[in-house]
């Protein structure tokens, strides 16, 4: 398997698999590439749908020129804890931005969690969000609404009362949850038309099929959910002295 950076032909490559509809993992076969530096490279560089070869290079030599370079602190740029690489954790924060704004969240929204998602702490204030990302508090204070309805942050506050936005280990599965309350919303809402369009015309039909669709989609996520979490976040029982004995 070659390593090394990818060459402009092969990234001209990536652009026309792209294009041509195939899977990260498809292009990454023909690349004989792993899929994870095909992912990679087009999530830093504008996503599927705006991946450019040329650009894509340009990017990538910029960046190079960059590290070569003692980067200095700007107010923006906090300090990286446990040897990390600034410049690998700033570059992979703009690909997890990425890939939620590709789920549809707004660009700022996707900003905000993917700062909150690549901190130990797991909280930041608004005004450590806005110093952050430079941006205005009022910025980050839409955006938290936004994350707080669909369940991915919460507020609290801290021993200096200062408003803190979490993300926790049970972020996904609050996500999750309400998920399904917006999706079972849906299938009560898909049912009163059902009354109202007469029971048995097509309209109503249509309806009622989608009602039911939504709540079986919404009943597994549920499921799915409640499983997850049991399973993934069960901190292992403490050793019983019979076995600390045997160790």
């Amino acid at each position: 398997m070659p390593g090394g950076r990818l060459t402009q032909s092969e990234r001209q490559q990536i652009a026309l698999g792209l294009a041509d509809g195939l899977a990260y993992a498809e292009i990454a076969r023909r690349l004989d590439r792993p899929t994870s530096t095909v992912t990679r490279e087009v999530m830093r560089n504008g996503g599927p749908t705006a991946y450019r070869a040329d650009l894509a290079h340009r990017a990538t030599e910029q960046r190079a020129h960059r590290r070569r370079q003692p980067a200095p602190r700007t107010p923006g740029t906090p300090p990286q804890a446990h040897g990390r690489d600034a410049e690998a954790v700033r570059e992979y924060e703009e690909a997890l931005t990425t890939v939620f704004m590709q789920s549809g969240a707004p660009k700022m929204v996707s900003r905000v969690l993917g700062c909150l998602f690549t901190t130990d702490a797991g909280s930041l204030t608004a005004s450590e969000l806005a110093q952050r990302l430079q941006v205005s508090p009022a910025s980050i204070s839409k955006s938290v609404t936004f994350l707080e309805a669909q369940g991915l942050v919460r507020r609290e506050r801290d021993e200096r009362r200062r408003e803190r936005y979490v993300v926790d280990d049970d972020v996904m599965y609050e996500s999750m949850m309400a998920s399904a309350r917006s999706t079972a919303h849906l299938a009560e809402t898909a049912r009163q038309g059902v009354h109202i369009l007469g029971t048995g015309t097509p309209a109503a039909v249509r309806l009622e099929n989608i009602a039911r669709f939504v709540d079986y989609v919404s009943e597994s996520i549920i499921r799915a959910a409640e499983q997850a979490r049991e399973i993934l976040h069960t901190k292992p029982a403490p050793a019983s002295d019979e076995e600390n004995a045997q160790r």
